[in-house]
């Protein structure tokens, strides 16, 4: 088999894979954004208990009720305002990412590019069901990152065939 047999195997293997691969991620993705969704109701719910404390004592400010319990001499008390804080800086954290994850494909490889939860992508990693996407921001996504794979793919090889013909330019003895 000769190396341009080789390379144009590989090239197509691996654009077609590309294809696949660049496909699979908007439905990643989707599920880690129901994932991520699913967080934030949850905090939502133990929050709630506490915004409705907050609601009788404090005119709904969570602040105020936070601010007693840390100021008790207390220590449960002074314990359950750090975990109230916690809690409202988690709902606070979550409705941030899921608003971020709202915007379009390439908005959301951007904020996940830069702000991935890694226990979260693991979880959803973990449950992922993989899925083709077929919307047409899905598949110009797939495209895209295949021509992108392809071409780092061919100057990855250029690369190596240029250090080889230097090499062996090298190493042949003088006529």
């Amino acid at each position: 088999m000769s190396i341009d047999v080789l390379r144009g195997l590989i090239d197509r293997l691996l654009l077609m894979a590309a294809v696949v691969a660049g496909g699979l991620v908007p439905g990643f993705i989707a599920q880690y954004r129901q994932r991520l969704g699913g967080r934030l109701d949850q905090a939502r719910l133990d929050l709630e208990p506490w915004r409705t404390v907050a609601d009788k004592l404090y005119q709904g400010n969570l602040d105020q009720l936070i601010q007693f319990h840390l100021d008790s001499a207390d220590p449960t008390v002074h314990s359950e305002g750090a975990v109230i804080g916690a809690l409202a800086a988690s709902v606070r954290h979550l409705q941030d990412a899921v608003d971020a994850m709202q915007g379009g494909l390439l908005r959301q490889i951007g904020y996940l590019a830069l702000h991935l939860d890694t226990a979260l992508a693991r979880a959803t990693y973990a449950d992922w069901v993989p899925s083709f996407a077929l919307s047409s921001e899905g598949l110009a996504f797939a495209v895209l990152f295949a021509v992108a794979v392809w071409l780092l793919f061919r100057l990855s090889w250029w690369l190596i065939a240029q250090g080889c013909r230097r090499w062996l330019g090298r190493t042949q003895p003088a006529r």
